[in-house]
């Protein structure tokens, strides 16, 4: 019993479920809770930009290769953009099939206000995504915590150390000490990340209260169908392709899964999934740029979403888009999914910058959303944080920079320090 009471995923699922209980039996104490969620991702965040930046620092200072810096960054956007189009292909296949909205009278479903993510979907557009990636200075980028900006000045601060005419070796004898005090400070943080987890439950179910859930259950039972089948079957069989076991890197990543499910956010894990990531195997280098990066650029989950929830609003309004039409949205939600990167609230800015720009849905229609996306953006965060996992995965062993050897010893490792507590 000891044993089970320091495991951390016996934590996390404990303090889930308490906070599920609290939200559903004194919802007003339940909100009370936000404080101490979004304490402990501002925990984490705190420490998300340094841990980048020294990462990838670092792992381009050891490549030592400016080319197979470029090689790496290419193939990486070149598999995001693939992986992610079909993530947004099977979302419109699955949606079409099942027809989630299909009799749902949008006058009685209850909604929110959209006002904010319609202005700011107004504003958002790719070309000031693309100049937003440059910072007007790398220590507004630090305070922030915009990451795409930080992995830039971190790659040309890492190229600089390469093409560097003395010895920057000293240099990167500071960074990998400092590195290392960074990722003592993220083992300190998990330590209450059981706590964090309850906060942000018992305040989501609080908030929206789980009869939200009624109306629109079709359409969340839909979508984590829809992503359940992506990760086991596309991201699965793309895993053994390249000769990994999906579910074996489950396991040894099921605590930080644990965590974005309480927490709902891919970021909350994303310090302690670089480093699991290097321990199992993967190459400083590649871990450095695949995982920052794609968390911006390879957002599965969130595309699954952006379609099925796209084509649920036309069923929900009545309006039988044609194939045509369909593809349409399909190859703008391909940009606009990108361009809202690292913005809170994001799905909502991009699905309503979409029916925007076909106005053949009424942009006000995702207000009925609204009680539901906060569930459903567990499912949404799990799906990124284990895509990006792959993609590493991918990645490494595709330069070949994946250590078999240290993947074995990781999971030996693992599963002594799990059977010690």
């Amino acid at each position: 019993m000891k044993r089970v009471a320091r495991n951390l995923t016996a934590q996390v699922l404990f303090a889930v479920a308490i906070g599920v209980l609290l939200g559903v039996l004194n919802p007003e104490l339940g909100r009370q809770m936000k404080p101490i969620g979004d304490t402990f991702i501002k925990l984490v965040k705190m420490v998300i930009g340094p841990i980048i930046f020294l990462t990838v620092v670092l792992g381009i200072s050891n490549i030592a290769d400016v080319k197979k810096i470029g090689r790496v960054g290419g193939k990486a956007l070149i598999y995001f953009e693939v992986v992610t189009t079909f993530a947004l292909a099977i979302g419109l296949m699955v949606v079409n099939i099942t027809k989630p909205g299909k009799g749902l009278d949008a006058t009685l479903l209850s909604k929110g206000d959209v006002s904010a993510y319609a202005t700011q979907a107004k504003q958002m557009g790719f070309v000031d995504f693309l100049m937003h990636i440059v910072p007007a200075s790398p220590v507004e980028a630090f305070a922030q915590g915009e990451i795409l900006q930080i992995v830039f000045f971190a790659v040309l601060f890492g190229i600089a150390i390469v093409t560097m005419s003395g010895n920057g070796s000293p240099l990167t004898d500071v960074l990998e000490k400092i590195l290392e005090v960074m990722f003592r400070i993220v083992e300190m943080i998990m330590k209450v990340a059981p706590l964090g987890a309850f906060g942000a439950m018992a305040f989501t179910v609080g908030t929206f209260g789980l009869k939200t859930l009624i109306p629109l259950g079709r359409l969340m039972l839909d979508v984590y169908t829809t992503m359940a089948l992506f990760i086991f079957v596309v991201l699965n069989l793309i895993a053994r392709w390249y000769g990994f076991s999906l579910w074996a890197f489950l396991k040894y990543i099921r605590e930080e899964v644990l965590i974005v499910l309480g927490t709902s956010s891919s970021e909350a894990a994303l310090p302690r999934l670089m480093l699991k990531l290097e321990r199992y195997g993967c190459a400083r280098s590649v871990v450095g740029l695949v995982v920052p990066t794609g968390y911006s650029f390879n957002l599965d989950g969130t595309s699954i979403y952006l379609t099925m929830a796209t084509i649920f609003l036309a069923q929900v309004y009545g309006q039988d888009l044609a194939l045509s039409k369909q593809l349409a949205i399909l190859a703008v939600l391909m940009i606009t999914s990108k361009g809202a990167a690292g913005v809170t609230g994001s799905g909502f800015i991009v699905l309503a910058s979409t029916l925007a720009s076909f106005n053949v849905i009424p942009i006000e229609g995702i207000a009925v959303l609204l009680g539901v996306d906060r569930f459903m953006s567990e499912a949404r965060a799990i799906t990124n944080l284990i895509g990006n996992g792959v993609a590493t995965l991918v990645i490494s062993r595709s330069e070949g920079a994946f250590d078999d050897t240290m993947r074995e010893a990781a999971v030996h490792e693992l599963a002594a320090e799990r059977a010690a507590r």
